[in-house]
């Protein structure tokens, strides 16, 4: 099996990346279970894809498995691993102290796989002071002092709508180029900063689309 490099700048498809966390969660499911090989076939039945797309989706990224065995489930795992980019570490940030703050920060599963919170800020002084997550919650005030002296790779931002591109424009400014926007706005950056927006509203109101689309619950329309 190998993992051959895309020409720099070449464009994964979003429906791709989207996709890949899915068969790290399930191939990590199968290595725990002890579960030695995995055809397309049964990872697109387990996960309702078709095999095809699977076989598609991974060939943006290598040749894998062999016709007639399938794939060795722990050499793909590996190989998700690392397209995910899972065989580093990242040190993080959090904006934002609330409940969905707290939720973030309590979230144990991000330091298994890499990805540390190192600080917290928060402008709401009962707040201040306390440990969450291991991380004293420090003053906003701060955010631009602390970046000034800490490399940050990911900005978490989940704080209300009324202050969430303040926030994202300390970071920027601060040389965070990487966000995890949970703030209910489509924040403004340049080219150059990744955003990953989070509207768990959005993923609700798809919900209810869903189940209006599939059962028919409207009356009177």
């Amino acid at each position: 099996m190998t993992l051959r490099g895309r020409k720099k700048g070449e464009a994964v498809p979003q429906g791709v990346v989207a996709r890949l966390p899915v068969y790290f969660r399930y191939l990590t499911d199968l290595e725990r279970d002890g579960i030695e090989r995995v055809s397309s076939a049964q990872l697109g039945e387990a996960l309702d894809f078709t095999a095809a797309q699977i076989r598609s989706d991974l060939s943006c990224f290598g040749s894998f498995g062999q016709q007639g065995y399938g794939y060795n489930v722990k050499e793909l795992l590996q190989q998700v691993q690392y397209i995910l980019g899972l065989d580093q570490t990242y040190t993080m940030i959090l904006v934002g102290a609330g409940n969905l703050g707290k939720a973030i920060a309590s979230y144990d599963s991000f330091r298994s796989k890499g990805f540390e919170i190192k600080a917290i800020f928060d402008i709401d002084p009962l707040l201040i002071g306390n440990y969450l997550g291991g991380c004293v919650i420090r003053p906003y005030e701060e955010l631009g002092s602390y970046l000034q002296e800490n490399s940050v790779d990911i900005g978490i931002i989940a704080t209300p709508k009324d202050s969430s591109q303040e926030v994202c424009d300390v970071l920027i400014a601060s040389g965070v180029n990487s966000i995890w926007n949970f703030s209910p706005v489509q924040l403004v950056v340049t080219d150059q900063v990744i955003v990953e927006h989070m509207h768990l509203t959005d993923s609700l109101l798809r919900l209810a689309f869903r189940i209006n689309e599939q059962f028919g619950t409207r009356s009177g329309v």
